[in-house]
């Protein structure tokens, strides 16, 4: 990608590495709580004060410091349902989850990683209130992978188990208030090197690194599930940490943006110090806090280490999922329908059975199921996700038996939508005899206007009934 600002990112020493941090699991990592959101209001609420301790090395670390300056208190609102005492911090934690453990391994191993010997739960000091403890639990579980990009070998040097945070919910004078069915879920950290070439490369190692994680069966799924921060240097300048990216395509920006802003502060002299900034919507980033550095980290006490059995990761190495890039691939050849669409549907099970059931092109279901929804939500400003599976079935069903036409599919969706009765009268296929003759009379009544005008009119009359390459064609025969 071509720099907006015109930096050449060999020239100024530009280094860059990701932290991409991924939900998993069905359970937190030490209780049984489920990792769902509950619907409704919270049942309980507390309260909190929290500090800056002293880490292994004998020093607060300068983040923890920072946070607590601030001496604000920090309200915990939940529910019974996902959160018990453990995430109160009012019971020791359990052991850690054996499910979280396996499907960290199958990641590590999908990244060539090496797997511990034993796994070391510490503790890392964070007082912003995202904890109720203060601290955040997380283990090294693997180390020294690598990925291959079409720019090089990025290596993968760490990867952590963690608990997410709580969410915040409101920030407010002297208080800030979180919500705790997040707190607690597993989290895996994958931390790359710092070889990542340009902005568009980080983008591309993200997305690749993402399609690693979506191949392995226990992955969280959904907005806010997954989290990148990115950090970057560049020559004279200081490490910096960014958060916040809302989506991969808002990487190359946000990064090429904050090269720029260190560049000038350089030009003009000033001093950059290494810093946590938030990426914004307008592609600029804003400080949060000082760096974190190891002073933050100490051993936890109330979670005995894991030794890792050998031969449970041999097992997983000879049985590890294939890679969603893989299964797309083939999903598309074997229907027949584009890389986005199989990207769409390739773990669906309900485009499967349909594509079985009915004998009907499968891109025509693949649309039906995947591009229509979006294109009723775009052009009608109707919500698709009132449709039900057995909405589409129906009125796939009937152009399976012919009773309409290809058109028609979104005209009946949108019926459904809006709770209308569906009378196929009204979407019977006109006969190309009739079609060929109401075309010549158009052209008669209307000579000397260009194929899209005539395909226009048509088509208002006999929209949902003709299929539209139908009409260019008849048309395009019928003015020569």
């Amino acid at each position: 990608m071509a720099s907006e600002f015109g930096i050449d990112y060999g020239k100024i020493g530009f280094r860059c590495g990701l932290e991409i941090h991924q939900q998993m699991g069905s359970y937190k990592l030490f209780c049984r709580c489920p990792t769902i959101n509950v619907e409704g209001q919270p049942n309980y609420q507390i309260t909190r004060h929290l500090r800056g301790v002293v880490g292994e090395t004998g020093e607060i670390d300068i983040a923890a410091k920072f946070e607590t300056e601030k001496s604000k208190y920090f309200l915990y609102e939940g529910h019974s349902e996902n959160t018990c005492l453990i995430e109160l911090d009012e019971s020791p934690p359990n052991p850690i989850s054996e499910e979280a453990l396996t499907i960290v391994f199958k990641i590590a191993l999908l990244l060539n990683a090496k797997i511990v010997d034993e796994i070391q739960v510490m503790r890392k000091t964070v007082v912003d209130g995202s904890n109720v403890s203060g601290f955040q639990r997380t283990a090294l579980v693997a180390m020294d992978g690598f990925i291959e990009t079409p720019h090089g070998k990025i290596s993968i040097p760490t990867i952590c188990l963690e608990e997410e945070a709580a969410q915040k919910i409101e920030d407010g004078k002297d208080f800030v208030k979180y919500r705790l069915d997040r707190l607690g879920i597993p989290l895996i950290e994958i931390a790359t090197g710092s070889s990542i070439k340009s902005p568009e490369h980080a983008k591309e190692v993200a997305s690749h690194i993402g399609m690693i994680l979506r191949s392995v069966e226990g992955v969280k799924r959904g907005l806010g599930t997954i989290r990148q921060d990115v950090n970057i240097s560049i020559e004279k300048g200081a490490r910096t940490e960014i958060k916040g990216f809302q989506d991969l395509r808002s990487i190359p920006k946000v990064v090429e943006y904050e090269v720029k802003r260190q560049l000038d502060a350089i030009n003009h002299g000033k001093k950059i110090s290494k810093e946590v900034r938030k990426a914004e919507p307008d592609f600029t980033t804003s400080f949060l806090r000082p760096l974190p550095g190891a002073a933050r980290l100490y051993p936890e006490t109330d979670v005995l280490p894991v030794r890792v059995d050998k031969s449970h990761i041999e097992e997983l190495k000879s049985s590890l999922p294939k890679l969603l890039a893989e299964k797309v691939e083939e999903f598309g050849k074997k229907y027949e329908i584009t890389k986005e669409l199989a990207r769409e549907l390739v773990d669906n099970e309900f485009f499967a059975s349909l594509a079985n059931k009915f004998d009907i092109e499968p891109s025509i279901i693949a649309n039906a199921l995947a591009t229509i929804p979006k294109e009723i939500r775009a052009r009608f400003n109707l919500d698709p996700s009132k449709l039900k599976n057995s909405d589409f079935e129906e009125i796939l069903s009937y152009f399976n038996e012919g009773r309409i036409t290809k058109e028609a599919i979104i005209e009946l969706l949108i019926k459904k939508i809006r709770n209308e009765k569906i009378e196929l009268k009204e979407f019977e296929a006109v006969s190309e005899k009739d079609l060929e003759k109401e075309i010549k009379k158009v052209i008669n009544e209307k000579p000397n206007l260009n194929i899209s005008a005539y395909m226009g009119l048509v088509m208002a009359k006999y929209r949902g009934k003709v299929e539209g390459r139908k009409v260019m064609e008849m048309i395009k025969k019928l003015i020569k």
